[in-house]
């Protein structure tokens, strides 16, 4: 049969459209679309002319369509080599001095937040075209990742930081901590912001919703650009934490701001009414109420806490209120020291350095060499997990919220480097090593930290140790395994005393009387890690053994 021009224009017409529809139906896209507008049933030249403009018309989108999907997958990649790039630079950096990279709080919190989050973005992002090799890949490996939990852990470690070292959500979001350098500093993001508000907002801690929600707000109105985050979503959380904190005021105020930009916003208009209503019939009490209000907002943001000596502790943290009078001061010596003649310090005594007097706190420095802290660290580092402390009821060990940071125990048939590190404190102490605990290694890492604690068993503890069987821990050997650029300071509550961290020294402390009564004085911190990475080991020495070595003395509190 022989074809008319025009209609045999029609047929290659209509296989192009059908190639076309074949061709998306194999990538699995635009469907929806094909279906609604399908080609002609009935094709012949009596329906060329409205039918061809379908057909012309169908073309044009399907082109359109094409050219949309080839930017969309243009636009995948180029996102996913933004992100790589952007990783390899931070890979780069980090790399070349890993521990100090991640001791800034900012690169570990966004560290365990991108790993978290932002990987799994990336794998729905590319699930439809990436390799097998590279989804197999990912996942094995993010099994290793951090959860949800230590998301969370982390911004609450810096909100910890931020509020142990009175720093300002400025401060923070720049990068700009004491001691930081600018090559390792970060900036934090709206999203981190907005991430850090909602964690406080999901503990009840409206004070830490409101710095961040302002700080994600504040750079949204600097013109930092956000694909998750908008200023109506930070401003409801933002009226809601100040009401919550009682400034019925400013919550109306950022309740206007929202509605000005999302007039429809059902939550906020509800909020509107309500706060003025509130507002109203506070003014009515205005002057009833002036005391009572001013005293509140002064103790804005302190939450009741358990533990009562928390301005001093933190005030140690920071570099203030040490007790120690110039007049005492110049009691304080540095000597070297031979332990009466110890046969393994006679040719090669230490140096020990008086950092308190009363109780007596003593530092040796270069007590343990650094290849000997190395090899330590090396063995601990797979057995590291989360510290655990002993319950003083059940006696049962167990992790809690004051203890941040994860520790191994080494013992002396384990190596022969912690035998040495054993024998070392045996010789300097002159105390009996075989009743003591197995060498603790403990890593404090950004915002680790362990709040104020006696190392001995007390009265309310009768069965304190009591499995162990060598009695109460009658002193405690602290080994600094590394230097901390900020933060990080033992500092004793009760006396006022700070000593700061110092690789390769020792600090050594009496935790009970020579009657056997618990010295109350020795109540003691690790302050949160500010920069760097804090590495410690510890010895506590028991009573069993020290009979003859440190005799009873014939007064209960000497």
């Amino acid at each position: 049969m022989k074809l008319c021009h025009r209609c045999l224009v029609l047929l290659l017409l209509f296989a192009s459209v059908s190639a076309h529809r074949d061709f998306f139906t194999s990538i699995g896209g635009f469907r929806p679309f094909l279906r609604s507008r399908s080609p002609p049933a009935h094709l012949n030249c009596c329906f060329f002319s409205g039918h061809m403009t379908d057909l012309l018309f169908m073309e044009k989108d399907l082109v359109s369509s094409l050219k949309d999907y080839i930017r969309a997958e243009e636009d995948k990649l180029q996102r996913i080599k933004r992100w790589a790039d952007r990783l390899d630079a931070l890979s780069a950096a980090g790399s070349q001095d890993p521990e100090g990279f991640l001791g800034h709080p900012v690169n570990a919190f966004q560290l365990i937040k991108r790993l978290n989050t932002e990987w799994a973005e990336l794998e729905s992002l590319v699930l439809t075209d990436v390799s097998d090799a590279f989804v197999s890949n990912l996942t094995i490996q993010r099994q290793h990742f951090p959860g949800d939990d230590d998301q969370t852990g982390a911004a609450k470690a810096l909100m910890r930081l931020q509020d142990t070292y009175q720093l300002d959500t400025e401060a923070i979001s720049s990068g700009r901590l004491l001691g930081s350098e600018a090559l390792l500093s970060s900036r934090l993001t709206v999203e981190d912001c907005f991430d850090l508000g909602r964690v406080a907002y999901a503990e009840v801690d409206y004070y830490h919703t409101e710095l961040w929600m302002a700080q994600a707000l504040k750079q949204l109105d600097r013109g930092e650009r956000s694909g998750t985050v908008d200023a109506v979503a930070i401003l409801d959380y933002l009226s809601y934490s100040v009401y919550q904190q009682g400034e019925l005021e400013r919550a109306l105020d950022f309740t206007k701001r929202l509605l000005e930009l999302d007039p429809s916003h059902q939550r906020a208009n509800g909020n509107l009414k309500y706060f003025e209503y509130q507002l109203s019939k506070q003014r009515k009490m205005e002057d009833d109420d002036e005391e009572q209000r001013r005293l509140k907002k002064e103790n804005r943001g302190r939450r009741d806490d358990y533990l009562p000596e928390r301005n001093q502790y933190e005030k140690l943290c920071r570099g203030e209120g040490v007790l120690m009078t110039p007049g005492r001061q110049s009691r304080l010596f540095c000597r070297y020291y031979d332990n009466g003649r110890h046969p393994k310090l006679v040719i090669g005594p230490v140096k020990q350095e008086d950092e308190w007097d009363s109780p007596h706190i003593v530092r040796y420095h270069d007590i343990v060499s650094r290849r000997d802290m190395e090899k330590v660290k090396e063995l601990a580092k797979p057995r590291l997990h989360r510290a655990t402390i002993s319950n003083p009821v059940t006696g049962v060990l167990e992790t809690a919220h004051y203890r941040i940071s994860k520790s191994a125990w080494l013992g002396a048939f384990e190596h022969p480097v912690v035998e040495k590190i054993n024998q070392r404190i045996e010789a300097v102490t002159g105390l009996d090593v075989s009743t003591a605990e197995d060498l603790q290694v403990a890593n404090y890492g950004v915002g680790g930290q362990y709040e104020p604690h006696f190392d001995f068993g007390r009265k309310d503890e009768p069965d304190a140790f009591e499995e162990l069987g060598t009695g109460n821990r009658i002193a405690t050997w602290l080994l600094y395994m590394s230097d901390v650029q900020a933060g990080g300071a033992t500092v004793f509550t009760d006396i006022g005393a700070a000593v700061q961290p110092k690789e390769g020294s020792a600090v050594f402390w009496f935790n009970l009387h020579p009657s056997g009564e618990g010295d109350y004085r020795t109540r003691h911190a690790a302050c949160p890690v500010l920069l760097g990475n804090k590495w410690v080991s510890n010895k506590w020495i028991h009573e069993r053994g020290q009979e003859f070595r440190r005799r009873c003395g014939l007064r209960w509190i000497d």
